[in-house]
């Protein structure tokens, strides 16, 4: 080897308009559909990646990309 490290990038795709709808949903309680399965409870918090959702005083971060539909319960 050469001592060279080879450095890795990450992307990330952002979905901006469903990005700005989530926020208008922030604080209020919510069904939020996955790839994977439903989750009703109080969406915390947006940021660009992922969202946070209180279920049952147990919070579940929930990627973006992973997100079929969302609505206020």
């Amino acid at each position: 080897m050469s001592g060279k490290q080879s450095e890795v990038g990450l992307v990330s795709i952002v979905d901006s308009y469903l990005y700005q709808r989530l926020h208008s949903f922030r604080g209020k309680w919510v069904v939020i559909n996955t790839t994977k399965n439903p989750l009703q409870g109080l969406l915390h918090s947006v940021s660009p990646d992922h969202v946070v959702i209180e279920v049952s005083d147990t919070p579940f971060y929930v990627r973006i990309q992973e997100i079929v539909w969302i609505t206020e319960a």
